[in-house]
């Protein structure tokens, strides 16, 4: 189900507000979903990335839909700015340098695959997420992230050693499901 533009809209103002809130009282903001249109309240999950100047400040999200889209995008939008362990809590004065991307998931669709050879033919270049697992392994790339990482192979191997592995790791043990991602977000003049 595709977003409107209001939905969109919406959904950028309840991150940054979210954010604001998490500055002011260290904890998100709280959203009623009976206040918001249908597919605002619609289980989704969904990741919220921040940037300043171009640069990664955090990121944050969840891979399965378990509540309310609204109240994911507050809650991720939260986390993200003050919860993302590669990162120090967002600061006040870095607020207002904050771009706010949002991507809304599709639910994981599992790849049934042979071999590597076999599973990198399977993978849509710029449209994928990937979610890998073996074992406690785990990691997860975005469909974006296929602008800094083209080639299905690098794709691959970058998201085995996000995901704790070795990257020419491979097992009868290992999972790919895959995910498109509604992407959208704020853009600095």
């Amino acid at each position: 189900m595709t977003l409107s533009g209001s939905q969109r809209t919406t959904l950028l103002q309840t991150a940054r507000a979210s954010i604001r809130h998490g500055l002011a009282h260290q904890q998100p903001l709280a959203v009623h979903p009976a206040e918001f249109a249908a597919g605002l309240k619609a289980l989704r999950a969904s990741f919220v990335t921040l940037h300043i100047a171009a640069r990664l400040r955090g990121c944050i999200g969840h891979l399965e839909a378990f509540q309310p889209l609204i109240v994911d995008v507050a809650e991720n939008a939260y986390a993200a700015a003050f919860r993302d362990p590669r990162f120090s809590p967002l600061a006040a004065r870095e607020e207002p340098l904050l771009t706010i991307r949002i991507a809304v998931l599709s639910p994981p669709e599992p790849l049934v695959f042979g071999s590597e050879e076999d599973l990198l033919a399977q993978l849509r270049p710029g449209v994928d997420g990937l979610i890998l697992a073996d074992g406690r392994h785990r990691g997860t790339f975005l469909p974006s992230v296929w602008e800094s990482l083209a080639n299905p192979g690098e794709f691959l191997t970058h998201l085995k050693i996000k995901a704790g592995l070795a990257p020419n790791h491979w097992s009868d043990t290992l999972t790919v499901a895959r995910y498109t991602a509604e992407s959208f977000g704020e853009t600095k003049v």
